[in-house]
C-alpha cells in the first residue's frame, strides 16, 4: 500500500517531566519551547508539512500507527510555525483542544531521543 509523507521529524531531546503524562499523551515543541512548558515536552526541528493533517490520516511512532480522528483549528499551524503539537491517544474528540490532535485509543509506544513521528496518508 503506498503512502504519502504529509510530515515527518525526529525527536532530538526530551524534558525531565514527559512522563508525566503517562502514555495518554505528548507534547512536541521546537527549540522555543516556554520555560514553563519544556520540561513536559519532546523537542524537535521545525519542519513544514507536506500536506495538510486531516483525519484519517495516520500518526506513527517509530512505526507503529495510530489513526488520527480529530485535528484542532491550529494544530497544523502550531506545528508548522512552532513545532508545537499535543497528541492525545484518548478516542475522545469532546476533548478536542485547538493545538492538538486525537488518535484512537490505544497506548502511546514509548518515545525516546530518535524516535521518529511521521503522519502519512494512505492512499
Amino acid at each position: 500500500r503506498m503512502s504519502m509523507i504529509i510530515y515527518e521529524n525526529t525527536i532530538k531531546s526530551k524534558g525531565s517531566l514527559v512522563g508525566e503524562f503517562g502514555d495518554g499523551m505528548f507534547i512536541l515543541f521546537g527549540d522555543n519551547a516556554p520555560d514553563m512548558l519544556k520540561d513536559y515536552c519532546y523537542g524537535i526541528d521545525v519542519v513544514p508539512t507536506n500536506a495538510t493533517i486531516e483525519v484519517g490520516h495516520k500518526l506513527k511512532v517509530d512505526g507503529e500507527e495510530f489513526e488520527i480522528l480529530g485535528v484542532g483549528d491550529v494544530a497544523e499551524k502550531n506545528l508548522v510555525d512552532l513545532g508545537h503539537l499535543t497528541v492525545h491517544f484518548s478516542g475522545d474528540l469532546d476533548s478536542l483542544l485547538p493545538g492538538a490532535i486525537v488518535v484512537e485509543n490505544k497506548s502511546c509506544p514509548k518515545i525516546d531521543i530518535n524516535t521518529k513521528i511521521t503522519i502519512e496518508k494512505l492512499n
